[in-house]
Formats: C-alpha cells, structure tokens, sequence
C-alpha cells in the first residue's frame, strides 16, 4: 500500500506479507510491525540487513510452531521516526526542567516537532486496521491481534497494548529503547515511561 493517506501521520507506505498458502477461504491473525522497510528486504534497507519476518514465519508456520498468520509493515519516516514512536503521554511525567533537558539532546528531538504518538496509534487503528480487514482474510479479535517492534519500536508496541487493550492481545518488545532518547546521566525518559 503505496503511500497509505492518513489525517493523523505522514503518508508512508505500508507492506502486507501473506504466507505461502494464504487463502480468503480461512482467517488469519494479524502482526501489525513497526519499521517496516527494515523486515523483508536487505536489499532497501539503509544497513543492507533485515528481519527475515517472511523467511522465518514461514518456518515457524510450516513447523506448526505458530497458527497462521499476515504481517503488516508500516515503514517509518525517518525524519519522524522518534516522534512516531515514542510514547507520547509519558513525556506529561516530565518536569519542565526535565522537557527542556531532553529538548536540548542532539537527536531529531527539539522544541519544533512534535510528539505524534497517540496519532500514530489512531492511524494504525483507527484507519490501517479496517483497511486490512476489508482487504483480506483476518480475524478481527484481540486474541488474533499482535504488534510488535525493536528499540524505539518496541516502545511503540508497548504503548499500543497499554492504550489500546482492546484491540492487542499480545506486544513483542524487542531490544526496547528504554532510555527513550540519547542515554543521558540521571536520564528522566525511563521512569516517565514507566
């Protein structure tokens, strides 16, 4: 889905995987994965590696290891990437002298951009998600509903299963960023994620 329109984030595009042996005559649980462009193709990503989500879930499905299921990639926009993904109501737990701390750090984080968090997360449910259910053959519960991500990724997942219990039965944080920005010393971010 080449450059998914949205009222809330940046249109990006969006990768939808099918097993091998997809079918509209079942139903299938759904991976929603953040970083999307990093999952499949080493071949486009900026370090030349990737997941191998579509080798590996192949395996695993083949081995009956996992039931069936799609993966839907939502790739970042890099320029956004740390407003996209951070956990937005955890920076209302910062002190001001706190905000102004991390503000100052040489990241894409500053006084001009954003938090976009909570709009990210209305994207991916409020208008990628029945774009996937009406385009393909899934289950629409929480029990067949997964997100999943790595480092500032894996606090996205995170955030989603804690703002959307819902809708997420299950959250793969991987490699979770926990220090939510730049490790700096006396680094507030951590326990204002918490």
């Amino acid at each position: 889905l080449d450059s998914l329109p949205s009222k809330y984030i940046i249109p990006r595009p969006v990768d939808v995987w099918l097993p091998e042996n997809y079918s509209k005559e079942k139903q299938y649980a759904v991976l929603y994965m953040h970083d999307g462009q990093m999952l499949f193709d080493s071949s486009s990503t900026w370090n030349k590696q990737e997941w191998k989500v579509d080798e590996w879930a192949s395996k695993l499905m083949h081995q009956e290891k996992l039931k069936d299921f799609i993966v839907v990639a939502i790739h970042n926009i890099p320029e956004e990437r740390w407003q996209d993904l951070f956990p937005q109501k955890a920076f209302e737990y910062l002190s001001d002298e706190d905000k102004i701390l991390i503000n100052k750090q040489k990241t894409n984080i500053n006084q001009n951009n954003k938090l976009n968090g909570d709009n990210y997360l209305k994207f991916l449910v409020e208008e990628l998600m029945p774009i996937i259910h009406s385009e393909f053959s899934t289950y629409k519960n929480k029990e067949n509903t997964f997100v999943m991500g790595s480092s500032m990724g894996g606090l996205m997942s995170m955030y989603a299963i804690c703002e959307y219990p819902k809708v997420f039965g299950g959250a793969a944080c991987m490699s979770t960023h926990w220090p939510g920005a730049q490790p700096i010393e006396n680094n507030p971010l951590p326990w204002a994620i918490f």
